[in-house]
């Protein structure tokens, strides 16, 4: 018994720091910030106090009960996001961007993690290391550099203008424009999809193709039917790393892509930060994280059903 008991005390001395870590700091703001959804603006911004400090006493008293909740407690910040549909369109916009940025980052991941995977093993290690080697600098750094790269004055912007200006095309502005919240979207995730590719390209047993290829499948049938399922791990795993953190990135189109590259991130920013108005600043907080969630579970669905089906 007391074998037991120390075996369970192990237990919850190794996983309970990190389940005490997820608490403080993970569902507790979460719950905060959906009993925050249901709440009215202050008078000067944030959420109006539940709590009154008494003048005379300094006692605190509440002021919500189960007769005047309804003063307190609202469903009006989540009427205003359906109704508006502006809010629906930013929507729609993000997941448009978190969708082309996952898009070119497999696009442009796959033949980078194939490249790294089949080099002999004493490279992996350097070229694993370049991937990764921009996070040694700082992110704003980074996307400062793209405004220069992409500005009027940029090489890249002066060298295509050139090239237009042969074809009669007058010259193109490529920075505060959707493509630039492109480009530097793929350009801070590319990393998170070539990674998990990596991962999984590696442990690709080599016989399969020589197989397919004595049979006499083409290289692109050896792809397709082999390497393509196979690797699609991978890219599930490294579309959840990039299309996550894309939604919600306020910082990239707040700096290059000005007011037509706005997101749903950039719009929560603003209500917190700026407009003070907290209680629907929680709203899009709750409804960008519900929508992300039934994406996920879409996805878990699909793949257990192919699962299944294979």
């Amino acid at each position: 018994m007391s074998k037991v008991k120390s075996l369970s005390l192990a237990k919850w001395l190794i996983s309970g720091p990190p389940l005490l870590y997820l608490v403080i700091f993970f569902a507790v703001p979460t719950l905060i910030m959906i009993f925050s959804a249901f709440r009215f603006p202050g008078e000067y911004g944030g959420l109006m106090p539940l709590v009154d400090i008494n003048a005379d006493t300094g006692a605190r008293e509440l002021l919500i009960n189960w007769q005047n909740w309804h003063e307190f407690l609202t469903l009006e910040n989540f009427t205003r996001f359906f109704e508006d549909g502006v809010y629906v369109q930013l929507f729609i916009k993000s997941f448009w961007y978190a969708g082309l940025t996952t898009f070119f980052c497999i696009i442009l991941a796959y033949p980078l993690a194939w490249l790294i995977a089949r080099s002999p093993k004493k490279y992996r290690d350097l070229l694993v290391l370049l991937v990764i080697l921009p996070f040694w600098s700082n992110f704003l750094i980074r996307v400062y550099a793209w405004m220069i790269i992409l500005g009027p004055q940029g090489y890249f912007a002066m060298t295509v203008n050139s090239v237009l200006a042969w074809f009669g095309v007058g010259p193109q502005q490529f920075l505060f424009t959707h493509f630039a919240v492109i480009v530097v979207l793929v350009y801070v995730h590319l990393p998170f999809m070539v990674l998990p590719l990596y991962a999984n390209l590696e442990k690709h047993d080599m016989a399969l193709l020589d197989a397919a290829q004595d049979l006499g499948a083409s290289a692109w049938q050896r792809f397709w039917r082999i390497t393509w399922p196979l690797s699609l791990p991978g890219i599930w795993a490294g579309a959840a790393l990039v299309f996550i953190p894309a939604l919600g990135m306020f910082a990239v189109p707040d700096l290059v892509g000005g007011t037509d590259g706005i997101m749903v991130g950039n719009l929560i920013k603003q209500q917190f930060l700026d407009s003070r108005d907290w209680p629907f600043g929680s709203t899009l907080s709750i409804m960008l994280t519900a929508t992300v969630l039934l994406l996920a579970s879409l996805a878990t669905l699909i793949s257990r059903g192919r699962k299944k089906h294979d």
